[in-house]
């Protein structure tokens, strides 16, 4: 029987930038609410028995994407940075062209804002003290996405089934 569980699609970046994500996330995000890791999302709530078509996805020939970490933006009850990232917003596109629209949430089809979420579900003045700080810290980060992971959404906490390489950054 095919697993019917969602699957999420998300990129890591390079290791120190994957890290200080992690970091940020640890120490903004409230604690009950940290139960996955810091990322990047690329597909929200793909079809959970697509997951064959994404573990035999040929990235290990497409170079590293380059990842420009930008100004944090407000999220109402949280906060999160702007990525610029034309290449992975073209993967994310091709992609989105290979799979079957008619399976895919408003969510996945909507387009895409690349961001990484570091505070959410928090009061709002907390969130606007937290944007108000970042704001005035040093910006951007350069860094490049190392790996495409696919998980499967377990109602709360997600599961890593596939960790997918990009070849060396050129």
């Amino acid at each position: 029987m095919a697993e019917t569980s969602p699957l999420i699609l998300t990129a890591e970046l390079d290791g120190p930038a994957q890290g200080w994500a992690q970091a940020m996330r640890e120490r903004h995000f409230p604690p009950e609410r940290n139960i996955v890791p810091a990322h990047v999302t690329l597909f929200h709530a793909l079809p959970g028995d697509l997951e064959a078509l994404f573990r035999t996805c040929p990235l290990s020939a497409r170079p590293a994407p380059s990842v420009r970490i930008a100004a944090p933006f407000a999220l109402g009850r949280g906060v999160a940075y702007r990525l610029i990232c034309p290449e992975l917003a073209c993967l994310r596109d091709d992609l989105l062209a290979a799979l079957p629209a008619t399976r895919l949430t408003r969510q996945d089809l909507s387009p895409w804002w690349p961001h990484l979420t570091i505070q959410n579900k928090v009061e709002p003045e907390r969130a606007r003290a937290l944007l108000a700080e970042l704001s005035a810290g040093g910006m951007p980060i350069d860094t490049h996405a190392v790996a495409l992971r696919l998980w499967r959404y377990l109602g709360g906490p997600w599961a890593l089934l596939a960790r997918l390489a990009f070849a060396p950054p050129v």
